[in-house]
């Protein structure tokens, strides 16, 4: 039997605010093989946790920040070849809009986050050739472009977080 295709799951937050009344996003600027690279606050799902748990984990550990999900921006595919590693990558990117707190000046940022900034989406655009991915610019413009989906449209069911039992 062939190996299984097993995309790597992933959850992004798209976080804006207005400042004299331009839209600014929130983006982390992150070590990759690659080189820096930008990107919305993302990592992949850990097993037990709904999406929504997941972006929350992942924005706080990246930001500094308690992201609040209120809506699903949407759900991507993509694919991503790395040649540093030779590796052939499949996401499935779940972006979520919210809200954010204040950074927490005692948390210190997730391994490999050199610091976060926040971009209109003039910049976001001018900075395509640093993005981690398509997805950076894709999420924010479709979120800019008023996309937005009830957090009810993803449901977990309660056997994601029950214990693993086998045999």
């Amino acid at each position: 039997m062939a190996d299984r295709w097993k995309p790597s799951v992933t959850v992004a937050a798209v976080i804006a605010r207005a400042v004299d009344g331009v839209a600014q996003y929130l983006l982390v600027e992150e070590e990759t093989p690659e080189g820096l690279r930008l990107n919305n606050p993302a990592g992949h799902l850990e097993p037990r946790e709904s999406p929504q748990q997941g972006v929350v984990r992942e924005a706080l550990e990246e930001t500094a920040r308690v992201f609040t999900p209120d809506h699903l921006v949407g759900v991507y595919l993509s694919r991503f070849r790395r040649p540093a590693r030779d590796e052939d990558v499949t996401y499935l990117r779940l972006a979520f809009g919210g809200t954010v707190g204040d950074a927490d000046p005692a948390r210190r940022l997730d391994d490999g986050i050199v610091r976060t900034l926040w971009m209109t989406l003039a910049d976001v655009r001018a900075s395509r050739d640093r993005h981690r991915s398509p997805l950076v610019l894709r999420c924010i413009e479709d979120h800019a472009a008023g996309r937005r989906y009830p957090l009810d449209a993803i449901t977990t069911d309660p056997s994601v977080r029950a214990p693993l039992t086998l045999g």
